[in-house]
């Protein structure tokens, strides 16, 4: 039984962090700080050193007297956990932020445990589908894959991620909100309920202006009640997450207070293992459910070198990489979409995908020569056209179809900018696929000259 008596030997307070010589405390324990004023807060301890406990304080120490107290509470940071929290949301405290029912009565559940073992993991062989064709297609988001969405501040990827948990084939939607300002929290809210998923759906939300030590508790809440929702009631879950470079400033944060040694450009030295931490939770779990993470990683300067995205491009299975509206094919890549392409998709899924991607590649090497203004054969002047149509009816971020459909897209668009022959596509595929009613040959082409 550990020691859960009040100490007052408070020895510093450096930031929201606060130093007390204490015995019997444990790594990410609670602990109450009631003031002289008899004001309260939270805290967590984050380091332990032979027996001085830091602690980082929810609430933050302005107004805290070295004269407080401190109570630890023994056990970790808890949420709730009922089928009950499914259309509600909670602040990075546990706390319900939505006016809700009460909920005090359903059970908690410890935060941020170990991984799975991997004894226990199957290997991904199932597709979600998000009606994002230049995912779906191109990059196919498998379940159980952690996969992070590349991206620059002004860029439209909450809207990409709100579109995705909306559109996605889960039975759970999971979603951390990380330093959000109120206009996002709003937008993902609204969108949510307009689109009548809020009732399959939990929200962790930590807001610009919440205490910074909740942001990084909101993944571990968020992956904690995933992890139970797939384990315990077999469901297929999808944790969305931004922004995780939010996480990382926090984490930065809290290291400079504690006055650790920075590593590359003032980030931790284990800033890895604890982004590390978080995405490897991602499961498909023997004789369960699975948990599918997908996290903003916004890129500062849009420099993908930076310690954030230059860590995670290490941890997870590929990028999402979006800019200028677009989902990049170029920058974007899926390295379980094999896993599903052909075995789980329609038979032409694999042709349809490299074909497209080629013919794109033709047509940004002959903008390059229009650019440079070296004269374009015919074959140029389709490859243009083709690249046109593919930005307009895949690559913006707004274009929402189901698979099947895109493939049909897919087929229609090569066909009004080029012969079957030149697609260099199995016949038997051309035969099946090709559109009988397909104009004359490159006649798209010709009518746009």
């Amino acid at each position: 039984m550990r020691d859960l008596t009040r100490h007052t030997r408070i020895l510093a307070i450096v930031g929201d962090i606060v130093r007390v010589r204490a015995a019997g405390a444990a790594m990410n324990d609670l602990a109450v700080v009631e003031n002289i004023d008899g004001t309260a807060s939270l805290a967590r301890v984050i380091e332990l050193d032979r027996e001085v406990v830091h602690l980082q304080v929810f609430a933050g120490s302005k107004g805290l007297s070295t004269g407080a107290t401190v109570r630890f509470l023994g056990h970790p940071m808890r949420t709730t956990y009922s089928p009950n929290i499914l259309g509600r949301i909670f602040r990075g405290s546990g706390e319900p932020m939505d006016a809700g029912p009460d909920l005090g009565a359903d059970p908690k559940i410890d935060i941020g445990g170990p991984t799975v073992n991997p004894m226990m993991r199957v290997l991904a062989n199932r597709m979600i589908r998000t009606d994002v064709p230049m995912i779906d297609v191109f990059n196919s988001l498998v379940e159980s894959q952690k996969i992070p969405i590349f991206s620059v501040p002004g860029e439209p990827y909450n809207a990409l991620l709100a579109r995705i948990g909306i559109q996605a084939d889960a039975d759970v939607v999971v979603f951390g909100g990380l330093g959000l300002i109120f206009d996002d929290y709003h937008f993902f809210r609204t969108a949510f309920e307009d689109r009548g998923v809020f009732h399959r759906t939990v929200m962790f939300v930590n807001l610009a202006s919440d205490p910074i030590v909740e942001r990084l508790l909101v993944p571990d809440m968020a992956l904690a009640v995933a992890e139970r929702f797939a384990v315990e009631g077999g469901k297929r879950v999808l944790v969305l997450l931004t922004d995780m470079t939010a996480f990382a400033d926090a984490l930065k944060e809290i290291g400079i207070a504690m006055e650790r040694i920075p590593s590359n450009r003032g980030y931790m030295g284990d800033l890895y293992s604890q982004l590390a931490r978080r995405y490897e939770k991602a499961c498909d779990f023997k004789g369960a459910g699975s948990v599918t993470i997908l996290a903003v990683t916004t890129m500062p300067g849009n420099d993908v070198t930076h310690p954030v995205p230059d860590n995670t491009g290490y941890i997870t299975e590929g990028q999402f990489y979006l800019h200028d509206g677009m989902i990049d094919p170029f920058g974007s890549l899926s390295r379980l979409k094999q896993r599903v392409i052909g075995k789980v998709t329609r038979e032409d899924h694999g042709q349809v995908m490299n074909t497209m991607i080629r013919l794109y590649a033709a047509a940004q090497e002959a903008d390059k020569k229009k650019a440079m203004a070296f004269d374009l054969s015919p074959f140029d002047e389709r490859a243009l056209t083709f690249g046109n149509l593919f930005r307009k009816r895949f690559m913006d971020v707004d274009v929402s179809m189901p698979l099947e459909r895109a493939l049909d897209t897919g087929w229609r668009t090569m066909a009004d900018c080029f012969r079957p022959e030149e697609l260099l596509i199995r016949q038997a595929l051309i035969d099946r696929y090709y559109p009988r009613d397909a104009a004359a040959p490159g006649g798209l082409a010709k009518a746009a000259q």
